[in-house]
């Protein structure tokens, strides 16, 4: 062969060549992860990732589970906070084969559609030829997730024609904006459905080449697509309404600064991005059962989904609701009463007069009394509780650190403890409230955080660890994260005891054997040993002070730190805990502001 013969770039297999073009230009578009899953019909995408990743094009994880693949995708996405801003979240993609595989991703994009999380779903299938065939791994994965996404197409497979590569741009920068919310300003995961024939190897001669400088496509170009901003037109308030302003989970900061530009009470979630401050109310579903009557608006920002007396007030026929819901998707009014539906805050509103600083007042001192009560109990003597361990994270959480909390009972309990003048930022996957694929989103998390010098701390309850234990593993050759996942042990559900499920069992001992085995779901399970399989730091604390001494050190790679808890009682607990927290706020509001229908304080 001659030398002019040799630099001659060998030719590609169309899905060599398509798969290259594809990371190119998700690198063009900013794009600086992806998650691949192994498999056949995918490796030509897997290979060009592979290649990318060599060239520091961008950063490649492999995950032999797709399912914890996802989340680990969607756990990347949302740790981009730290370094993009609330704002801008960057996507991630996540490449699997075909078959099952593509289905165990459903989990995480169903997440990713109701969080607005952007992920880019590239899953590979066989040619249509080979399509209800019977042909092995085949399955019809058009629409596969329905609408959940904010667009999918289903691509043809390559065969080289002229143009070909230029149309699957084109695709991949609709996809991308799509992905971003650019033009909907409703971000959220996008399925590409690659169809790929063999040859799926590239040419040995090849070898890492980085992706898109192959000479059929020299020059990779970016579309740069604009975005579209709604403006909000004046929306006077009626200064006579006793206020309080809900922040949801994901509401952001905007939800703090208003609150305390305008004199509200803030009844802020602990994953809302704006619980912590002077206006934030401790303890706030408790101090509701107290004050809650006299609320006659509440202003709504992000999707609130913890707390039933938050629902009970926005339910009421009475309460005038403004619900701030940027951005083209679903607006979160789960009662059906918003009174109106706005794209943003209104500018008028961040200048107005501040309220009647009694209405604040009030609240800040039943706020106050309800944060004492919480304390004590945390504090008390005796066995580890589930309130003292939310205590003692988020005691030891600070503003420069991130925390991953996992649903049911741990974000609850953080909720109660909370109190903080810089929070730490809080994520949760509260979404669907699931607690599947958690410790893969906070390995996500973790691994985007490090990149702006940010610790991450997950605390998670056990069925949650269990549900994902597979997260924990990771190959030799995989980016390792630094996260320390504090495991509330009570072997069980016992969320589901501080429910109507729970009273009926109490309430008819006959029931409370079907109550354990279905709903408690008691495992047994030795976490210690899970974590040594997994090759994974295990710490089993027995007491406050060991977690706290845990709490403080730095993780080196993945660690678990097992806290065991009782069970038993937790419904009790929770009632004893409310009836404290009222009759103490009861003795702290100034005479004539009982807890009923009698209206306190007015603001603007």
């Amino acid at each position: 062969m001659s030398a002019a013969a040799a630099s001659v770039p060998p030719l590609l297999p169309p899905a060599v060549a398509a798969a290259r073009e594809i990371v190119a230009g998700l690198v063009a578009d900013g794009v600086r992860d992806v998650v691949v899953s192994p498999g056949s019909r995918s490796a030509a995408l897997a290979y060009a990732f592979a290649a990318a990743d060599a060239a520091g094009l961008l950063t490649l994880h492999v995950r032999i589970d797709e399912r914890a693949a996802a989340f680990l995708a969607l756990g990347l996405s949302r740790g981009s906070r730290t370094t993009e801003g609330p704002d801008g979240l960057l996507p991630v993609a996540v490449v699997t084969t075909s078959g099952t595989a593509a289905a165990n991703l459903h989990p995480a994009v169903l997440e990713a559609h109701h969080a607005g999380v952007p992920l880019v779903l590239l899953t590979a299938d066989r040619p249509h030829e080979l399509r209800g065939t019977g042909a092995n791994q085949t399955t019809d994965q058009v629409g596969l997730y329905g609408s959940a996404v904010r667009q999918a197409a289903d691509v043809p497979a390559p065969d080289g024609r002229q143009g070909e590569l230029g149309d699957l741009r084109a695709v991949l920068v609709r996809a991308l904006a799509a992905a971003r919310g650019t033009r909907s300003r409703y971000p959220g995961p996008v399925h590409l459905n690659l169809a790929f024939r063999e040859p799926l190897v590239p040419p040995a001669a090849l070898g890492a080449i980085p992706a898109g400088t192959d000479a059929s496509h020299p020059s990779p170009r970016r579309t740069l697509v604009a975005g579209v901003r709604d403006d909000v037109g004046p929306w006077p308030l009626d200064p006579s309404r006793a206020t309080v302003l809900v922040a949801g989970d994901g509401a952001g900061a905007d939800a703090r600064r208003l609150a305390e530009a305008r004199g509200w009470p803030l009844l802020a979630e602990a994953s809302s991005g704006a619980a912590a401050g002077s206006h934030a109310i401790a303890a706030h579903r408790l101090v509701l059962g107290v004050l809650g009557e006299q609320v006659e608006r509440v202003v709504v920002m992000g999707r609130p989904t913890l707390s039933r007396p938050v629902q009970r007030l926005l339910a009421r026929a009475d309460v005038e609701v403004l619900v701030v819901a940027p951005g083209g998707g679903p607006w979160p009014d789960a009662a059906r009463s918003a009174s109106a539906i706005l794209p943003g805050v209104p500018v008028e509103w961040w200048s107005g007069p501040a309220g009647d600083p009694t209405w604040l007042d009030l609240w800040r001192g039943a706020g106050e009394a309800a944060r004492k009560v919480v304390a004590d109990r945390a504090s008390a003597a005796g066995p580890t509780t589930p309130l003292a361990v939310a205590a003692a994270v988020a005691e030891a959480s600070g503003p420069d650190d991130v925390l991953v909390v996992g649903s049911s009972n741990p974000v609850r309990d953080l909720d109660l403890v909370a109190d903080w003048d810089l929070s730490p930022l809080v994520l949760a996957n509260r979404g669907l409230a699931g607690i599947d694929g958690m410790l893969s989103t906070a390995t996500g998390v973790a691994l985007a955080a490090a990149r702006a010098g940010r610790r991450t701390r997950a605390v998670v309850g056990d069925l949650t660890f269990l549900h994902d234990v597979g997260g924990l593993l990771r190959g030799p050759h995989e980016p390792a994260a630094d996260l320390q996942v504090v495991v509330v042990n009570d072997d069980g559900g016992s969320i589901f005891a501080t429910l109507e499920y729970g009273a009926l069992a109490e309430d008819a001992p006959e029931t409370a054997t079907a109550f354990e085995r279905v709903f408690s779901t008691p495992h047994g399970a030795d976490l210690a040993a899970l974590c040594a399989g997994y090759g994974v730091r295990h710490r089993l604390v027995t007491g406050t002070a060991d977690l706290r001494a845990e709490l403080v050190r730095a993780p080196r790679g993945v660690e678990v730190v097992e806290v065991r808890v009782e069970r038993a009682g937790r419904r009790a607990e929770g009632a004893a805990l409310a009836a404290d927290v009222a009759e103490a706020v009861q003795r702290a509001l100034p005479r004539g502001h009982g807890g009923g229908s009698d209206r306190a304080g007015r603001d603007s």
